[in-house]
């Protein structure tokens, strides 16, 4: 067995024939995921995590995402940087999978230059954020992207065509080349494309030479971490379960894996150094954009929950669409990521309802159905069976500890806790760090 004690001096990997025990596989990551369709409130937890955290990371997904942290009184709002970047002590580290809008990643101020922020040579480059216009005009339909360029920069990095930021940092005339003929491939395929190719290569120069000094091999960075001293590791999931690409409500979903398998694809990190895995849901359901949504709520009590929950996209400024708690979602969430504990966030908001429904089942012509479906067209047909609960009718956002909170709304937390088999280790009843009463 390959042990450290024999190996005190080197973190180099084993040699081959040698194994490494479970017990010496180095630190552990904790991961922090989204359990419905996003906007659950990743960023809150995220924050309240990394104040003990010594590396922080984003491992996939780009500026399409949307994370909103309140510290002293002062509200952040990030799309590529890590929510824990607040944090002056520990290291913020966008990871291999993660594709990177230049422009907008310095436009999110001074906080990319901080002396923790590091990316990986690996991370892929955003070129242009079109094809969601085209596709809506050649389709006649529109699947509800955030127009980010994310879906045009996984695609070129499954064509194998993307460029990467080690490609920006190496040899710029052969990046040219290649970023030429990457966009000369685009406006093959929509030709009402137009791009200043000389001038946004101009900016690309001037967007390399800011970015060199923070860029490190991602790989080598992680492993350094994982099997050094004693570190507290957190990795920030984008986007949600429901929006993976392999296991969410295709094709309205992004375009990278939102599930735990991302974590370790998006740093070169082994499943082994996995440790505990929150999910994060909010106390009801909403999603942005198009798609099936089950328990969606298009009446008063939809529109109170958009306006008590202030339910705007912080990346696209659109309403959310707003729905009961949806436990089947839930539940198939957890089925992929084995989550450890949940966090539940927004109960707060459910204070002024005089009653409460929970989705526990969906009912395809009058059976239950078994399983998630995979099938938007049956997703669509489906009847969802709830469970009622009288409201608490009291303001719960002053509550800070498990016995503040009125009877009604504990046996809500209970119930959801025992239908999904996790345990709830967090209650959010408002927007700070303060508000998040924690469990155990």
């Amino acid at each position: 067995i390959w042990s450290a004690k024999d190996h005190k001096n080197t973190n180099q990997p084993a040699a081959a024939g040698q194994k490494r025990s479970r017990s010496d596989s180095g630190n552990k990551v904790t991961v922090v995921l989204g359990a419905q369709w996003g906007d659950e409130g990743k960023g809150k937890v995220v924050d309240l995590l990394a104040t003990e955290a010594d590396v922080v990371c984003r491992c996939q997904g780009g500026n399409n995402a949307g994370h909103t942290v309140v510290v002293d009184g002062k509200e952040y709002d990030f799309h590529l940087l890590p929510s824990g970047i607040i944090n002056p002590k520990s290291t913020s580290l966008i990871g291999n999978g993660v594709v990177i809008h230049l422009p907008g990643l310095f436009e999110e101020g001074d906080k990319n230059d901080k002396k923790g922020l590091v990316y990986s040579k690996f991370a892929k480059v955003v070129v242009d954020g079109l094809q969601e216009t085209e596709r809506q005009a050649q389709e006649g339909k529109n699947i509800g992207t955030t127009k980010k360029g994310i879906g045009p920069a996984y695609s070129s990095k499954a064509s194998r065509t993307g460029l990467r930021v080690c490609d920006l940092l190496g040899d710029f005339k052969d990046f040219s080349t290649r970023f030429k003929n990457l966009v000369h491939q685009y406006q093959s395929m929509y030709p009402s494309l137009t791009v200043d190719v000389e001038d946004q290569l101009k900016k690309l120069k001037e967007y390399a030479e800011r970015l060199r000094p923070m860029v490190r091999d991602g790989v080598y960075y992680m492993y350094e971490a994982l099997h050094g001293p004693p570190k507290k590791i957190l990795v920030e999931g984008a986007n949600a379960a429901l929006l993976d690409i392999d296991f969410g409500t295709y094709p309205f979903v992004t375009s990278s894996n939102c599930t735990v398998g991302g974590a370790c694809t998006g740093l070169g990190i082994p499943p082994l150094n996995i440790g505990d895995v929150f999910g994060v849901a909010k106390a009801y359901t909403t999603r942005v954009g198009i798609g099936a949504f089950p328990t969606e709520q298009l009446n008063a009590v939809g529109e109170l929950l958009q306006t008590r929950g202030h339910e705007v996209g912080v990346t696209t400024g659109r309403k959310r669409r707003c729905g009961w708690l949806d436990l089947v979602i839930v539940r198939y969430a957890h089925m992929i990521n084995g989550f450890t504990a949940i966090a539940l966030t927004k109960l707060d908001i459910l204070d002024v309802l005089d009653e409460i429904k929970v989705g526990v089942a969906y009912k395809l012509n009058g059976k239950r159905i078994p399983h998630f479906p995979a099938n938007m067209d049956v997703l669509h047909k489906v009847e969802v069976e709830y469970e009622t609960f009288p409201g608490w009718k009291t303001d719960t956002s002053a509550a800070r500890k498990w016995s503040d909170l009125p009877a009604k709304a504990q046996n809500y937390i209970r119930f959801i806790e025992n239908h999904i088999g996790v345990p709830i280790k967090w209650v959010g009843v408002g927007k700070s760090r303060e508000c998040m009463i924690q469990m155990f």
